[in-house]
This record gives structure tokens, sequence and C-alpha cells, in this order.
């Protein structure tokens, strides 16, 4: 494969003249351009299409392990497409698009999506295209892709109140995900209520940190309930620990987890790697001159376990 110090050493210049002549950030004379695009031409240099980057702020309350399916889905389509990934994991808001422009990238991949981002209105007006993982109080102008939570947390509300319980409690993502007003945390909540007052149900709604003992602290506030939803895989099994039988589970997570908890709990399938994936498509037909695409949400689909 040939490479940059190589067209260099043929041309008898440096790299970073090569890299310059390739880029155009920097003048060179006519002369030395001519003759690097020469060597360019005669060894086949083939000039690697620019990376991808992910923005995925890696703060309180973000399951690291979850994040990391949807970043391995984004790195399997990209590199299929021949594209090295960037990941940006700093908390930046606004300045962490602008840093990720500054280094090349052909597109942004856009996770941790707040209902108020500050980073969509530089989205927007980036020249940069981008795809959002999850989708902002008002996505006009963007493109993004999510699992639909509002009816996801609906499915499982359905599911229970079909099973007769009549009291039913949600535990969900840590406290700072509620603060921040992540996407799918506050769509989530918002389905849940309306499928509980829709089914004629008594609900509470609980935040959850890792250690799951939110859900001791519920049990012993609300002796009434009967079911709950669990949506913090980080906490599941801690939960598992404090929800016994009679009392009835159902989890919002990757099926995988559901498949390794004991006993193996039903759940509403978050698909990371299909969210991932289809992230990339959409990226790579904007990269192609494509207008922003809207919204894209995933159906949800509940699994009935143990």
């Amino acid at each position: 494969m040939v490479t940059i110090a190589d067209v260099a050493r043929h041309a008898g210049v440096a790299p970073s003249t090569v890299s310059y002549v390739l880029t155009g950030k920097r003048a060179i004379s006519g002369e030395t351009a001519d003759r690097v695009r020469e060597s360019i031409r005669s060894l086949g240099y083939r000039q690697r299409a620019a990376a991808i980057g992910v923005l995925l702020p890696l703060r309180d309350g973000v399951n690291v392990a979850v994040a990391m399916r949807f970043v391995r889905a984004v790195v399997a389509a990209a590199r299929v497409r021949d594209r090295d990934v960037l990941v940006i994991s700093a908390d930046e808001g606004a300045d962490g698009v602008l840093r990720a422009v500054e280094s090349g990238v052909a597109g942004l991949v856009v996770m941790d999506v707040e209902m108020d981002d500050p980073r969509v209105p530089v989205l927007r007006a980036c020249a940069v295209p981008s795809v959002l993982i999850g989708v902002p109080t008002d996505p006009c102008g963007l493109s993004c892709v999510d699992l639909d939570f509002a009816a996801a947390y609906a499915l499982c509300v359905d599911h229970l109140a079909d099973k007769g319980h009549t009291d039913i409690a949600l535990l969900g993502p840590a406290r700072a995900v509620y603060e921040r007003r992540t996407g799918y945390a506050e769509r989530g909540v918002a389905g849940f209520s309306a499928a509980a007052l829709r089914r004629g149900v008594n609900f509470v709604v609980r935040t959850c940190e890792s250690d799951g003992l939110a859900a001791k602290q519920l049990l012993t506030d609300h002796a009434e309930i009967t079911a709950v939803v669990v949506h913090n895989e980080a906490a599941l099994s801690a939960v598992l620990a404090c929800v016994q039988p009679p009392i009835d589970l159902v989890a919002i997570c990757p099926d995988e987890v559901a498949r390794r908890t004991e006993p193996k709990v039903s759940s509403v399938h978050v698909p990371a790697e299909d969210l991932g994936r289809r992230a990339v498509e959409l990226l790579m037909a904007r990269i192609d001159g494509a207008p922003p695409q809207g919204v894209e949400l995933s159906v949800p689909t509940l699994t009935v376990r143990d």
C-alpha cells in the first residue's frame, strides 16, 4: 500500500508538503505541487477517505457498556465503507462540534441527545453533515434515528395492564439523565404516563442510580406496587435482587442484557446495533449530497421471558 511517506520520497519533498498539496491547507509553489502530483499518479497513491466523527459525551448517567454497542455498530458500518471513526468523548457542547469539524471529519454521528441540545444550532449551520442518534425537541433540518421510546414505555404498561396489574412503577435512568433533559428519558416518561392514564392504572416514576437502591426504597414507600418497568441497564441486576416475585418486572434494554439476568426478564429491545448501522447509512447519504432525512423511529418489540 502506497503511503504519503512513499510519495514524499519519490517527489523529494517532506511528507508535510504532500499533505499540504492534498489538503490545500498551505500554499505550495507550482513546481513542487506539480512534482508531488506526478508522484501521486506514478505510484498510484489513493487518498484515504476522511473519517466519521462520533460525538459521545461520557457524562453522569451514561451507561458506557450500552453506549459502546452503538459505537461498535458505527465503527463496523464505517469500516465497510473504508472510513475510520474518531470518537470525541469530552462533554464540550457546541465547542465539541467545532473541534470535530476542525479535525477534518467528513460527517458526524451525534449521541446522548438532549431535548434542548446546545449542539443542535451548530449542527444546523455546519457545512459538515450529521446524523443524530436521538431526537431533540425541534428536529427540523436534522437527520435523526432512534427507538420510539414513548411507544416502548407504553408497550411495557400495556403488557403489565393486560396481566391485571393496577399499580405500576417506573425505575428510570439516573437523576443526572433527567436533569439535563436527555431525549430518550423524557420521551419515555411521557409515553409511560400517557399509557398509564389511558389504561386507568396507578403509577409512580422514580430515578434509579446504578446501585439499584431506589428499588428497595420504592417498595418501602409504595407497598401497593405489583409491577415495575426498569430502564437502567447498569442497575438491572441490583433491582432484580430487590424486586422478587410475585412482583412483575419488565426491562427496556438490549436483548443480550435481558437474556443474562436470572430470572430472565421480559424486555423491550434497544436495537443499538441496528441504530448505529442506520445512522452511518444516513450519514453516507448526506455526505453524498442528500438533504436531511428528518426523524426515523424504530418500532419497539417486547419479548416475554420468565
